[in-house]
This record gives structure tokens, sequence and C-alpha cells, in this order.
């Protein structure tokens, strides 16, 4: 029997709206005209990470050029690139005192390279400002560029973040314009420019994947080489989004946690509020620990 969508099982908790520290950063964000794939895509966890101070920067605009079925981010037509957007990412580090920076995108099909010149400028300014910085991107498919994929895979980052968000059955239906194989080809290449740069992808649960299906995915990413793996609970942002097929339970969530350990992944992040930059920095600094 399917479970109600609409309503949160008793496991899975929001913490209490810190109306203070959003207000705060929702204006930080409008002076220096930014977007965050928190507000953008209306992550259930972005009061948290406002009280902490951090956020995932959403760079090229806020409308994408994509209809994915499972997100609420804007879509259309883009408007041009906003030169000034790099300079504003490492005002907004500065004025948090960042340590971590995750930069993520809408995808940006309109535009030659898919917009990674424009992340590599991102990069390039804050590494000028902060060497040190530990920076981590979350980035779209390119439509399968090579020299994209090995231009942003090249540059001074720590982490390259491409989720696989769905098992490849589910694609037609809630990624109707992304291709599985051509995200798991990403993810392979980059290890085969950089052997030693972090790779992470992440997956949706509860939109009508089984158990095994989810297995196989895991074990895919770790042939190509994937060192973390985030798992989570999909929820229906709105409306016009894919309506949640089952609430999955935290005694699941520990099961994929320990399968993925004994397939390899050196972490693991797996649970109902989990999402693919949640406690990213925390994520990071274990796996550097082994």
């Amino acid at each position: 029997m399917r479970e109600p969508a609409g309503k949160l099982p008793e496991w899975f908790k929001i913490d209490a709206l810190n109306i203070k520290a959003v207000n705060k950063m929702r204006r930080l964000m409008e002076e220096l005209n930014l977007n965050t794939v928190c507000e953008s895509a209306r992550c259930p966890n972005r009061y948290e990470c406002y009280a902490h101070k951090t956020a995932t920067f959403m760079i090229l605009g806020d409308t994408c050029t994509r209809n994915c079925r499972f997100c609420c981010v804007k879509k259309g037509r883009p408007t041009d690139l906003d030169n000034a957007e790099p300079k504003h990412i490492v005002q907004a580090i500065r004025l948090l005192s960042l340590k971590y920076a995750v930069i993520t995108s809408v995808t940006r099909d309109d535009l030659p390279d898919g917009g990674a010149s424009h992340f590599l400028e991102v990069v390039n300014a804050i590494r000028t400002y902060d060497p040190e910085v530990i920076i981590e991107l979350l980035i779209p498919d390119f439509k399968g560029s090579v020299s994209a994929i090995e231009m942003v895979a090249a540059s001074k980052i720590n982490v390259l973040n491409h989720n696989l968000e769905t098992i490849p059955r589910l694609y037609e239906r809630v990624r109707p314009e992304a291709d599985y194989q051509r995200s798991v080809a990403l993810l392979r290449r980059v290890k085969e420019i950089r052997p030693d740069l972090l790779t992470k992808s992440g997956l949706m649960l509860g939109l009508g994947e089984t158990k095994e299906e989810i297995l196989t995915v895991m074990k895919t990413l770790r042939e190509v080489g994937c060192n973390i793996l985030t798992l989570g609970q999909y929820l229906q942002p709105s409306n016009n989004q894919c309506e949640v097929a089952r609430f999955v339970r935290i005694n699941e969530f520990a099961y994929y946690e320990k399968a993925g350990e004994r397939m390899g992944f050196k972490c693991v992040i797996s649970g109902p509020k989990v999402r693919s930059s949640y406690h990213a920095s925390s994520t990071y600094y274990n796996y550097s620990s082994y």
C-alpha cells in the first residue's frame, strides 16, 4: 500500500525555523545578487544550514533549461550571465568566514560549454582570495562535453560532485532530458583526468525504485571510482513535481550505508534528511581522516 505523500513520517523531523538566521542569509544573498540551491530547490535543511552560516551557492543564474520532474528550480529561458558573480561569491565567502564552499548551478544547455568556463572563473576567483578554502563543485552533465568536463576536473578544486539522482529505469519519468549512462561516463572521465580528485554522487530514494536497483547503481558508482555517496529521502517540493512513492525507513537507510561501506565507499551518508551538500564539510574531513 502506498503511504500518503503529503504527511511526513514520525522519523522525519524538521528542525525549528530560525527566523533571524534565515532572514540574515536571505538579505546577504539579495545584496550580492546571488542564488542558492537551498532556496531555489526548497531544501528542507536550509534553515539548519543558514543557522550555521552555510549555503550552497547556485551560479549561472536562477533559470534552468531542463525540466526535471523532481526539481522546483525555475525553468525557462535564462538571462545573460552575470560577470560579477565570481566576485560576489568571494564576497559571500569572506562575509560568512567560510573555509568550505559548495558551488552548484542550474543546467545551461544554451551555452556552448554548458557554463564550464564560468565555473572555472568562480574557482579561480576563490583561489585568488584564499588558496586554502576547500572547494566542492556540484556540476551538471554539460551534455557530455569532454572539453567542458576536463576544464572543470582540471581546475583547483577539492571535490567534484555529480548526482545520478535516481535509478536508470526512472530517468524517463524523473529526468527526461538527462541520460544515466552519460552521467556515469562523466564520473568515469573525471577519475581518468585526476585520479586523486575526490568524486561524489547522490541518489534520492522514495521515487519508486527497488532495493536491488539501488544496490546496482551503488556498484556502478564504485566501478567508476566514486569515493563519497549520499542517499536521502525524496520530498515533493510542490504539486508540479513527482509525488513521493514511499518513505524510506531509518533501518533501510542504515542498510545502504553498511552495504556501501562493504563496496568500498570511504564515506556513505545515508538518512532521510541527507542531501548532496548537507554537512558537506564534515563529510570531506571525515573522508580525509582515512
